[in-house]
């Protein structure tokens, strides 16, 4: 079959909208018809060469569609069901799954990759293989993905909103609830106000923080965090700083959660700075793999008992955590409606990334 991707040939140039030839299910799979997918900063990180994956690759790993047809030995879902696509597969079974760290399953080895845990791929041209952005391609129509990869939800929720707990929605919230263990009357600052930083914000919220200071450099993003739940809003590190000694009494931060499009040595250094004892700095933005990003202390990481850890997908559990941030949505407790800013066509893909890199967007979606 037939369908229209919009694909990364190399780094360094815009998506293209190109005809790919599509695989059926095979055994475990499924065909899905994607109606929406959310514009991550993932994606430009490919395009930037930040996090090289093995081209060429269809674009796009936050979607949201309806099941066309299954292969043999489907069990989760059958055709007609609505699913969010989680961009980290479950197994259920590895030592991670095993141990409720689905977001670390070891079927995730070839996201980069864009094949199958096989190593096979179900998107080609002209004799050509190609990718899908963490196995799912979500810049498609259609496309072939692991039943592993989808999560069913309630046919009532709206595709185009439910498509961003895939990753941005999960990967801020976590962040905060899971990763930073924010609790009542904690001190939390986020970098960063985008797609994911705005969720830490809201998690943040949620968990009941007393104080949380959201920095970024764009005047419309910290108008927005102060709508999810920010109490303080700066333009910059330093000058969050300063109102965070003052929040804390010289104490310190207890979280201090890095959402920026790149992390830098500069934004490691202010959180880590941020955080006081026994603070936790939790990195969710990707970093350019050649670079070392984080130094600091280790004289003041040990005799304060700081922590610096990592979070993906906001070391939720996709397979538990999508339903139940659709759930709170349904219950008028989780705001999803508002995060996205633009809505898109597929052949609007480098508009809306160009949005993205001016700031002018908290969550595009593109609607198929």
């Amino acid at each position: 079959m037939k369908t229209t991707a919009a694909v990364l040939l190399e780094p360094g140039r815009p998506f293209e909208i190109m005809e790919l030839d599509l695989d059926g299910p095979g055994p475990g799979e499924v065909l899905i018809n994607y109606t929406a997918a959310g514009l991550c900063h993932s994606d430009l990180h490919l395009s930037d060469g930040d996090l090289p994956p093995r081209y060429p690759i269809v674009g796009g790993h936050e979607g949201a569609g309806i099941i066309e047809d299954v292969g043999p030995g489907v069990t989760k879902v059958k055709p007609g069901d609505h699913v969010v696509c989680s961009f980290i597969p479950s197994c259920g079974h590895c030592r991670y799954c095993s141990t409720g760290r689905q977001a670390l399953c070891d079927m995730g080895a070839t996201i980069l990759e864009g094949s199958m845990p096989d190593g096979s791929f179900r998107f080609h041209k002209g004799g050509t293989d190609f990718g899908a952005m963490c196995m799912l391609g979500t810049f498609a129509k259609k496309a072939t993905i692991s039943q592993h990869s989808v999560v069913k939800i309630d046919d009532w929720l709206p595709l185009e909103t439910a498509v961003l707990v895939g990753c941005g929605v999960p990967t801020g919230w976590g962040g905060a609830t899971y990763a930073g263990n924010v609790r009542p009357g904690d001190i939390t600052v986020v970098y960063g106000i985008g797609g994911i930083g705005i969720n830490a914000v809201q998690g943040a919220a949620h968990a009941g923080a007393k104080y949380i200071v959201a920095v970024d450099p764009v005047p419309f993003k910290r108008d927005t965090a102060l709508k999810f739940g920010a109490t303080h809003v700066f333009a910059s590190a330093e000058a969050a700083a300063e109102k965070i000694n003052e929040l804390s009494w010289g104490q310190g931060a207890d979280q201090a959660i890095i959402c920026v499009g790149t992390v830098d040595e500069d934004v490691v250094t202010s959180a880590f700075s941020a955080i006081g004892k026994g603070g936790t700095v939790v990195v969710i933005g990707m970093a350019n793999p050649e670079k070392l990003t984080i130094h600091v202390s280790g004289l003041e990481l040990t005799l304060f008992e700081k922590t610096i850890r990592g979070s993906l997908f906001g070391s939720a559990n996709p397979q538990y955590d999508i339903i139940r941030l659709l759930r709170l949505y349904n219950d008028g407790q989780l705001q999803l409606d508002d995060l996205v800013t633009t809505r898109y066509t597929l052949e609007e893909v480098n508009q809306g990334y160009q949005d993205l890199r001016e700031g002018k967007n908290i969550r595009g979606i593109i609607v198929h």
